[in-house]
């Protein structure tokens, strides 16, 4: 479906329902309304507008609608609501490259992660994390070289955001069965979003109660094991909208070790409590238990790509990890991930709550507040994280609708203030299995706070142009001192203790500017230049490049500068087309990359480490195609071209006592793959006895891309096709409302693929001359396969 969207002048309200049936699965913004009837605003329960300063009774708005409708010059703050105008910023921000992937593009197939579901966005790219659930999520290639976890956008669930204060984002808590439809914000966003939107920003949006009105149950099971059991409740009463989404979901995984059970529960209420005041209440959690298997090399991935027999090391192909045998020094053994026990143990809990206030039709004020805890046990390797992680978010801002010599205006301002405090222990796991864990190797304090203001305003210059402006000032304060142990050759546990202490502050600010133009009903075009900047974690200050701990407090905060220039072309109510070219500039971009075992075979203390790289530019294309070209036939297409490089970065490499600088000028950045498409052909019967029955083909394509920063090495590209056949029908029954069944094949022709490649670093030789890639070939750490062909199938009853 596509969502249109404007602001301004009567005629193209006319024009947005003109258009309310046009089809699309992605869409850049555009300047017509909303007409999304499974996704609507989250302000969507706000009463009818009043005349500034009169209150006026329900009853009373009620008995004037048709002078409203009959007045052409219907002032703006009738149109579109403030609150609505506020939501519209997590959602489709006038003058951004966005598109909305709505349910309607997932509902009839097993969409088991959120990668599922994100690839029919151009622009997104997602890999394969430390979890079933867990997958790094790329824009424009923002976050592609992050070892794990999401990094370089920021995420909210209904507006809430669920991106913590050090910029550390999972996707484990995503079920894509509770969502109603995605927002993908692309290109730097910091105006709007703050710190670490470099890359943009994603807005999960739940089903609304009265959408869902009963209750569903969903089942899916399939290929290894994999089962989820799904709920979700809504109901629309009176003032008060609730719905409930909870899933359980397990499998033993296509690779060794890789066995996992997680539960979420996802919970949205909104309370009309007065005709001026709204509240919603926002509550997410998530437990997850999981085995992990060892990432590999590129020939260990040839060799053996799903680690099977890897129950004991010395078998070709299967990953393994030094452990000392007393956990903490001396002799080692190499044991395999399911010797080990290795995994994680995680849960993540979300609460928030947020009050509107309407001052008058034309004011709101928005205050909210979330406390997010994320708590960890995660024996992945050498070592294990152990560490809760609360943090506190508080927003509040005012949205005020008018006009400014004449013209529509919407103007925005708004502070926040959000800290993370705490306590991480880094242990020593020992053989045994079960994780056995040895003593302390190190210990991290941190303070992470953010606090500043936004303002923004977007005019109408003419009824075909608009004009925003936006602005970001924040102060970053990181604070920590990482205290590591060292326990010699004694047999006794006496350690040196080796502390390293950081104190830093960085001020950013983003402004941004950006214009639409409506040329007629088939055309908007569209320019923006924005910024975006992301501050080093506090973790990346401690640890340097051979993995060990140790002073990296010289990071820079990363800055970017971007350009984009694009259109949409909507001819019909069956063809939606969108273009959009950018460039963008990075000074000090944060380059994360793998750290790997030594030439004795010993593994660091940190799998990765973050540098920066002085500057680099990131370049690219996305194409956004929905075509319904017969009735009942469908296709969609998002594409995208990177082209990103380093344009001043020298990098050195120690070997021994020496160090040898390179210049990498000109080198791709690894971990970005060149050429992305999803496509995808469909048909669904519309009427007669196979009326509800539908499939279709899709085809997914990922190029090869480098793996190291001297460009030497390549992980495989691979094209793989998806089958899917479903049927969907209404029950007329007293009980029951409707019936969904489906069957998918993912991966028909048993393709072998790279599902993640994490950056490893070059090495040298004794004389300095860099290894070649037959050598780089061997550094571990790095891959994990891609699911081989699997067959899943689901069920869905919708009660009354």
């Amino acid at each position: 479906m596509i969502v249109h969207r404007a602001r301004g002048s009567a005629s193209l309200l006319v024009l947005c329902c003109a258009l309310s049936a046009a089809p699309s699965s992605t869409s850049a913004q555009t300047a017509l309304p909303p007409v999304t009837v499974d996704a609507p605003r989250a302000a969507a329960t706000k009463p009818v507008a009043r005349r500034p300063g009169v209150r006026s009774s329900a009853r009373a708005a009620r008995a004037r609608p048709s002078v409203i409708i009959a007045t052409p010059a219907v002032p703006p703050a009738a149109r579109t609501t403030p609150g609505e105008a506020r939501a519209n910023l997590y959602q489709a921000p006038n003058g951004q490259t966005e598109t909305t992937i709505d349910r309607s593009q997932f509902d009839n197939r097993p969409s088991f992660s959120v990668g599922d579901v994100l690839r029919d966005s151009p622009g997104i790219s997602v890999k394969q994390g430390n979890g079933p659930r867990d997958f790094g999520i790329s824009i424009r290639g923002s976050n592609a070289r992050n070892g794990f976890g999401i990094r370089n956008l920021v995420i909210f669930d209904d507006g809430f955001p669920v991106t913590q204060p050090d910029g550390l984002s999972r996707s484990d808590l995503i079920d894509p069965r509770a969502y109603a439809a995605i927002d993908v914000i692309r290109g730097p966003s910091s105006a709007l979003y703050g710190n670490y939107a470099t890359g943009g920003a994603l807005n999960f949006r739940t089903r609304p109660g009265g959408t869902i009105d009963g209750v569903e149950y969903g089942v899916d099971g399939g290929s290894f094991g994999y089962l989820n059991n799904y709920l979700a409740a809504g109901k629309k009463v009176g003032k008060f909208e609730g719905s409930l989404f909870a899933s359980d979901a397990r499998g033993d995984g296509y690779i060794q070790n890789s066995w996992f059970n997680t539960q979420t529960v996802n919970f949205l209420g909104t309370l009309q409590a007065t005709p001026d005041d709204r509240f919603t209440v926002k509550f997410i959690n998530n437990e997850l238990s999981t085995r992990l298997p060892i990432r590999l090399s590129l020939n260990q991935y040839y060799q053996n790509p799903f680690q099977a027999g890897c129950e004991a090391a010395g078998v070709a192909g299967c990953g393994s990890v030094p452990l000392f045998n007393n956990g903490f020094n001396g002799p080692r053994s190499s044991v395999t991930a399911v010797q080990a026990g290795l995994g994680r143990n995680d849960r993540r809990t979300i609460v928030g709550g947020r009050w509107e206030h309407d001052f008058d039709n034309t004011t709101t004020w928005r205050n909210q507040f979330v406390f997010d805890d994320r708590n960890i046990n995660q024996p992945t390797g050498s070592t294990s994280s152990i560490g809760d992680f609360p943090s506190y978010n508080y927003t509040s801002d005012i949205t005020k609708r008018g006009e400014i010599l004449g013209m529509d205006s919407t103007t925005f301002f708004g502070g926040f203030y959000n800290t993370l405090v705490a306590s991480s222990d880094t242990r020593n796991v020992m053989p045994g299995g079960n994780a056995r864990l040895g003593l302390l190797q190190s210990n991290t304090f941190s303070d992470t706070t953010n606090y500043g203001v936004r303002a923004r305003e977007e005019l109408k210059l003419t009824p075909q142009l608009m004009a925003i402006a936006g602005i970001g000032w924040e102060t970053t304060h990181l604070r920590g001192i990482n205290t590591a142990y060292n326990y010699g050759t004694s047999m006794f546990p006496a350690p040196t203790i080796s502390p390293t202490t950081a104190d830093r502050q960085f001020q950013n600010t983003a402004p941004e500017f950006a214009l639409l133009y409506k040329l007629n009903s088939e055309w908007l075009f569209r320019g923006r230049v924005a910024t975006g900047y992301g501050t080093p974690q506090v973790g990346n200050l401690f640890v340097v490049s051979t993995g060990q701990n140790g002073n990296n407090t010289q990071l820079k905060t990363q800055r970017n500068l971007g350009y984009d220039l694009g259109f949409d072309w909507t001819p019909n109510n069956a063809l939606k087309f969108s273009a959009t070219g950018f460039y963008e500039f990075f000074r000090d971009e944060l380059v994360t990359q793998a750290t790997s075992t030594t030439a004795a075979g010993v593994a660091p203390p940190n799998a990765s480490y973050t540098f920066n790289a002085p500057r680099s530019e990131h370049r690219g294309v996305e194409l956004a195609a929905d075509w319904k070209f017969h009735p009942g036939w469908r296709f969609t297409a998002a594409y995208t071209y990177l082209d990103e490089i380093y344009t001043e970065y020298t990098e050195n490499i120690i070997s021994g006592a020496n160090t040898f600088g390179f210049n990498r000028v000109g080198n791709k950045i690894p971990g970005i793959s060149p050429n992305e498409l999803t496509a995808r052909l469909g048909y669904d019967e519309m009427s007669g006895r196979l009326a509800g029955l539908g499939a279709f083909v899709e085809v997914q394509w990922k190029d090869s891309f480098y793996m190291d920063n001297a460009n030497l090495l390549k992980a495989p590209g691979y094209e793989l096709v998806n089958l899917n056949v479903h049927y969907k029908t209404d029950l007329a029954s007293e009980y029951f409302k409707a019936l969904s069944l489906y069957l998918e094949v993912r991966n028909v022709f048993d393709r072998t693929y790279v599902a993640s490649a994490n950056n490893i670093g070059n090495t040298v030789a004794a004389a300095g001359v860099q290894n070649p890639a037959s050598v780089l070939a061997n550094t571990t750490g790095s891959i994990y396969a891609g699911s081989p062909r699997a067959f899943v199938a689901g069920m869905k009853v919708a009660f009354r």
